[in-house]
């Protein structure tokens, strides 16, 4: 695995940050423009304005160019995630995720690398790596907090959760192509919280309110 691992530069030379950052957002264009599978650095050096030199003193590869940026952009920080209830943390976690989706960066490079996982074993196991990670920390944020509240049942199964609640956002996105809307949104929250077997959230009792036995 090379994701997140970059090129030291040859000799005394300085990585300068305003070229990386071009670099990688020119790389993101390009994705969305032609794909993978068509990808190549002289088109991504001349979109970011540089050399192809640039490009491989901080990169050996297309290949591990596109997986460090698309591992980065992928695993970005989740919002606290915590309403106080599993509903409004569902609504919460829907907007966020629809509001990436919808850029339309990401609804054409998303579903090329996930064709393409299926030809390219070392892009299958980053994104796998990106996924799994993705799907614990939603697991331990959401459902757990959803757990100690009582609005779902202590043995709810983390894994399988998870699934039930990103799954129809991916189908969405990369099986029918269908945007995103609030409505749908909406349902979805609802759908979900029942099909989890969510109840009402418990009130935690307040410390001025507990009385010494």
């Amino acid at each position: 695995m090379t994701t997140g691992k970059r090129r030291a530069p040859a000799g005394a030379a300085v990585l300068r940050d305003d070229i990386t950052t071009a670099i990688r957002r020119a790389l993101m264009q390009e994705l969305a423009a032609v794909g993978y599978g068509r990808l190549s650095i002289e088109a991504v050096a001349r979109r970011a304005g540089v050399s192809k030199t640039a490009i491989y003193r901080r990169w050996s590869s297309k290949l591990e160019l596109v997986l460090e940026i698309v591992a980065a952009a992928a695993t970005g920080k989740l919002p606290a995630l915590d309403t106080g209830t599993l509903r409004g943390d569902l609504q919460l976690l829907f907007q966020v995720v629809a509001h990436a989706l919808r850029h339309p960066l990401a609804s054409q490079i998303i579903p090329d690398l996930l064709a393409e996982a299926a030809r390219n074993p070392t892009i299958d196991q980053t994104l796998q790596q990106v996924l799994r990670a993705r799907q614990q920390e939603i697991g331990g944020r959401l459902i757990g907090r959803a757990v100690q509240r009582g609005e779902l049942p202590p043995d709810t199964d983390p894994e399988a959760a998870v699934d039930l609640i990103v799954g129809p956002l991916y189908w969405r996105l990369a099986i029918a192509r269908t945007p995103l809307t609030d409505a749908y949104l909406d349902t979805l929250v609802e759908a979900v919280a029942t099909g989890l077997g969510a109840g009402a959230a418990v009130p935690r009792p307040r410390a001025a309110d507990v009385t010494p036995a």
